[in-house]
This record gives C-alpha cells, structure tokens and sequence, in this order.
C-alpha cells in the first residue's frame, strides 16, 4: 500500500510542475485534464503527508521514552504517544479507503428495467410496485425519473417497464439492486388466503456517453408501428412506436411512450447505447456473461437477491443477511438503509482486496 502511495505522491508533484509551465498553461485543455488529474490526487496525498507527519511523531516520542529520565517529559510522551498512535489507526484506514479502486460508472444516469418474472398476473404487479418504489425513492434523492417504456397487463402491473432516472450518483446507489427480488404475499386475487411467490427481475444500466459508444446507422434495423396500451387517442392512432434492432449483436429495443416517433427514437435509441457499453464494460471485465441477462439470471423463484415478505412485513437481502422489519416504508421508498449497507459490504470487500 506504501508503495503506491508513494508512486501516487510522485505523479501528483509531476502533474504540479507540469500545471506550472507556461507551455501547458497555454493550451486550455491539457491544462484542464492535468488539473483534473492532480485534484483527484490531492487528497491522497495530502492525507499521505499528515500519515508520514504522525509517524515522524511517534518515532520522537519513543525516543523520548527511551531515553528520557524526567517523569513529566515521559508521561507527556506517553500520552502523545497513544494519541497519535490512535490518530496512525485512523489515518491507515482512511488512505486504505481513498485508494480503494472507484467504480468509473458511480456519477451515471441509469436505465432501470423492471420485468415480471415467475408468478403470472402477480409478478406484473409486483413489478409495478418496485417501479412505484424507485420512483419514491429517486424522488426522495433529488433525482429526475421518466419512463422510457412500459407495457402493461391488463390488472394494473407491467411485463416490463423501463426508467430513465437522472441524477447525481445514481449508478453508486442503485447498481445494487441488479437481480432477481422475490416477493411472498396473498394476490389479491386469492380466495383462499394462500400465500404466493413471484419474482421481478431488476436490471440496471449506465447511461452511455456517445464518445464511448459509436452506434452506425448502417447497423441498425429501425421498425416503426402503432403504440399499444394506455396514453391517449394519439398514442394509438399513430405509427410512433419504434423498435431498433442492432443487427451486429441482436439486441431490441423498444419505445413506445412518447406520441413522437422521433423522441420515441430517440429514447430508444439511447437505451441500446446502454446496453451496449455494459456489454463492453462486461467483456472488459472478462465475466463468463457478456449477455445482459446474466445480471438477473432466468427469474426463477429459488434465484434471489431480496426477499419482500408481506405477511411478516419484512424485507431481506440474502447477499448480506440484513432484514429489516419495515416493508410498508420500504416500498414507499425508503431504501437508505439497505443500500447503505450494501455499500459498505462492497468497499469492505474491495478494501480486503487491496490489503491481501
């Protein structure tokens, strides 16, 4: 870990000297990428600075304790010596976390889909629930969220539906909702009082940049056809529905929420984008599955990530036994505590990475 602290404290005083010539000063955007380099340094670094201070320190307070007689100087140097000591703790677990790898995609906008799995009628409802629920959750960070696409079922739940949600960290916080969510309740439907099981399968993409997919029009197949469901005499009467197909990997996607066929090609068009850079950033990773579906599995009920228990008003996430005993809140948007706790499972893991 020392050594790449140190390899860090060098290139930071390297991009210092390179932001102090004159030639790098007079071209605006070498300049701007230095700067930024050396702001993401910098905290690092001065951090390093401060640690390497406090062992100075405490190397003076064992000499001291070492070689002092004077029972004052050496009861101060003992408690300066536990201090900093503390203070070394704190320091070594902080600089641990800063240089914990940052995932690149933690600032990006997010495409969400939300598909019914195992479970018929019920699972489509319970997929509208969750969409219900990340909406309020988005709503509650400030975020901007806009259906991309959607098809209904005929009881007041969705197939599928696909969201736009625009805001900063998106990615960081919602990434981990990625999977297949189990839901155990009494349809409404239910005569009897049977508890069912059903599943919604979450998938979660970064919005792509275009500089980082380049999408030929040559390799698109564009069909054009009149929307179905709900959203008014326009939406129906009309060809606006669009469905872009990339004929070098196979993927469709359709939009059919907008009245415009333009913004419906549009919205379309930058949802295959998404699909695109993680099926890139997949392949970069070198995971088994480069098909989208591999985040979510095949829907089944006995794959989960979260269980959602309504009879016991409970929520659990198998992937770090944590239940909590506020479902009704939960779905209303509440997912600060699961999230927060997945965070931390997942920096404890990266950081146990770096220090073996």
């Amino acid at each position: 870990m020392f050594e790449r602290l140190r390899q860090i404290e060098e290139r930071y005083l390297e991009l210092e000297r390179l932001l102090a010539d004159p030639q790098v000063i007079g071209q605006p955007s070498e300049y701007a990428r230095h700067a930024k380099a050396a702001s993401e340094l910098g905290l690092v670094v001065r951090r390093f600075g401060e640690y390497k201070g406090v062992l100075a320190r405490i190397g003076e307070a064992r000499h001291i304790l070492a070689e002092e007689t004077d029972r004052e100087l050496r009861e101060l140097a003992q408690s300066e010596l536990e201090e900093l000591t503390r203070r070394q703790a704190a320091l070594e677990e902080e600089l641990k976390r800063l240089l914990t790898p940052r995932d690149p995609n933690d600032e990006r906008n997010v495409f969400m889909e939300i598909r019914a799995g195992a479970g018929g009628d019920e699972a489509g409802l319970f997929a509208a629930d969750l969409s219900r629920m990340y909406w309020k959750y988005a709503e509650r960070r400030g975020w901007k969220v806009e259906i991309v696409d959607r098809h209904p079922t005929g009881v007041g739940g969705f197939k599928e539906v696909i969201l736009f949600i625009q805001g900063k960290g998106a990615w960081s916080r919602l990434k981990f909702e990625r999977g297949v969510h189990r839901v155990q309740r009494v349809p409404v439907t239910e005569s009897s009082g049977r508890i069912h099981t059903s599943t919604v399968t979450v998938a979660v993409l970064p919005e792509a940049e275009d500089v980082e997919v380049k999408v030929n029009e040559q390799d698109l197949r564009v069909d054009v056809f009149r929307s179905s469901g709900p959203g008014g005499q326009g939406v129906n009467t009309t060809d606006s529905a669009v469905r872009i197909t990339h004929l070098a990997t196979g993927l469709v996607v359709t939009c059919q929420d907008e009245r415009s066929q333009i913004k419906n090609r549009a919205k379309a068009l930058r949802v295959l984008k998404a699909r695109l850079l993680e099926r890139a950033q997949e392949d970069q990773r070198a995971q088994i599955a480069a098909d989208r579906r591999s985040q979510v599995g095949t829907g089944e009920r006995s794959e989960r990530i979260r269980t959602y228990n309504f009879p016991q008003a409970r929520v659990t996430d198998h992937r770090i036994n944590l239940t909590l005993h506020k479902l009704p809140q939960v779905l209303e948007g509440d997912l600060d505590e699961l999230i927060e706790a997945l965070q931390a499972s997942d920096q404890a893991e990266r950081l146990a990475q770096i220090t073996t």
